[in-house]
């Protein structure tokens, strides 16, 4: 069942009109990895250490519903153009689906499978009663007005009406979307409705209901595993150094963070470019630049560096929190660092892991270093449901209790079965959920 998955996925980005060059393939052609096919190699490593039987284990690796739709938009010229938008809900085992919407010009089905079963292990791994979702949109928002994205936001909301909701799939913001884009998602779904609903999606702007300490929580986190992680192996952060790829809301919250800390950021990219500085980077400086001119290109505090050899500079921390697929089998031999934390989702290969591993590398895996968001969107979510509001001091309070409970138990589970932590992680989260199914049973 996973290899015909895979090659399907595999064949729709192949055939997908916006690659043309694919259509036709020669023998020298390299075929993308399979992001999906990524995860179901990771569930196949954990469920070998848990004895599972072969059944159950593909009902767990299984989306329980991918949803497609046409969406036409009119633009601000009055033409009508026709996005793709994508819902994926991998499991509802455990909650209602839970997770992100991206808009991007390269989503594809395969890329929110994938994103969609990561937040099933993430929400058990953080133990939260929440199952796994994502939801995609092929457009490029940064060509397009606000006009034409609320546009475009509503049409995908009403179109996604019937999986939608604070019972049954609950979105929040990806790469490319926001909390105005989640207003413009909750109003629509409220609507609908008859009232309001700000249950009905996270990350939202405070005034909808949105949860103080939402848009630092998934830095926050990375922060707390990179924190417990140096705790354990022996690492002084005071004295470290960082690289980080990728300088949006994860990459620069995390560095700033950290380096009240202590740690030295020494190398930063983004899609635009790169920077480095050997005495460190002013992340403050850097941050107020950057809110400003929208790019680190150009800011005086650090010369001009190389964004792809970035991830390959000797530091004692790398932060990949770009997107996935970065280290790879051809390049992981190159890695130097100490502790590499997922800020992203999936950067890090199966078969890289591999690598890193006999480097004796620390990976923390995405599905715990980066679940300080879906952690706070889980609070927003009972925060919603209550009608009670904390302060953000309580908010960052128990983010702390959550992230460091998963920590131990992921901690835990990598020394009882003698493994990496993304396997340990698996594991946990697996183990989770297959206890609710099995205690719920599979209607049929």
């Amino acid at each position: 069942m996973a290899k015909s998955v895979i090659a399907s996925s595999n064949k729709i980005r192949r055939l997908a009109p916006r690659h043309p060059r694919r259509l036709v393939l020669k023998k020298t052609t390299t075929l993308p990895i399979s992001i999906f096919g990524n995860v179901l190699k990771q569930i196949d490593q954990a469920a070998k250490l848990l004895d599972l039987d072969k059944s159950l284990i593909n009902f767990i690796k299984m989306p329980r519903r991918s949803t497609i739709c046409n969406l036409p938009v009119r633009m601000d010229d009055g033409t009508y153009k026709i996005f793709v938008g994508y819902r994926v809900q991998h499991s509802i085992a455990r909650g209602p689906a839970k997770g992100g919407i991206r808009y991007h010009p390269d989503v594809t089905l395969d890329e929110v499978q994938a994103l969609a079963a990561w937040m099933t292990w993430k929400c058990a791994v953080v133990n939260i009663p929440f199952g796994g979702g994502k939801g995609g949109v092929i457009c490029d928002p940064n060509k397009m007005s606000v006009g034409e994205l609320e546009r475009l936001t509503r049409r995908y909301a009403a179109d996604m009406m019937h999986v939608l909701g604070p019972e049954s799939d609950v979105p929040a913001p990806d790469v490319g979307t926001g909390p105005q884009v989640m207003a413009w998602i909750m109003d629509t779904i409220s609507m609908h409705e008859g009232h309001a609903e700000p249950a009905a999606v996270t990350g939202k702007p405070l005034v909808l209901g949105g949860s103080k300490g939402r848009l630092e929580a998934t830095g926050r986190g990375v922060m707390i595993t990179i924190r417990e992680t140096a705790a354990r192996i022996g690492l002084d952060l005071s004295q470290a150094t960082a690289a980080v790829q990728g300088f949006g809301n994860v990459g620069s919250v995390s560095a700033r963070l950290l380096e009240e800390m202590g740690v030295k950021f020494t190398y930063i990219s983004e899609v635009n470019g790169a920077l480095h500085n050997p005495k460190g980077i002013d992340i403050k400086a850097l941050s107020d630049y950057v809110k400003a001119k929208k790019t680190i290109v150009g800011f005086k505090g650090a010369v001009k560096a190389n964004p792809k050899e970035i991830m390959f500079q000797k530091v004692d921390i790398l932060i990949p929190a770009a997107l996935e697929n970065q280290i790879t089998k051809t390049n992981a031999s190159r890695v130097k660092c100490k502790i590499l934390a997922e800020g992203a989702n999936g950067p890090v290969t199966p078969e890289a892991d591999v690598i890193l591993k006999k480097k004796k590398i620390t990976v923390i895996p995405d599905i715990l270093c980066n679940a300080g968001g879906v952690t706070v969107s889980y609070f927003e979510w009972v925060q919603n449901r209550l009608g009670y509001f904390w302060t953000e001091e309580e908010v960052n309070r128990r983010l702390e209790e959550k992230m460091v409970m998963a920590f131990d138990d992921v901690w835990k589970s990598s020394a009882d079965y003698k493994t990496t932590l993304r396997i340990g992680a698996f594991v946990l989260g697996i183990r989770r959920v297959v206890e609710v199914v099995a205690l719920r049973g599979i209607h049929s």
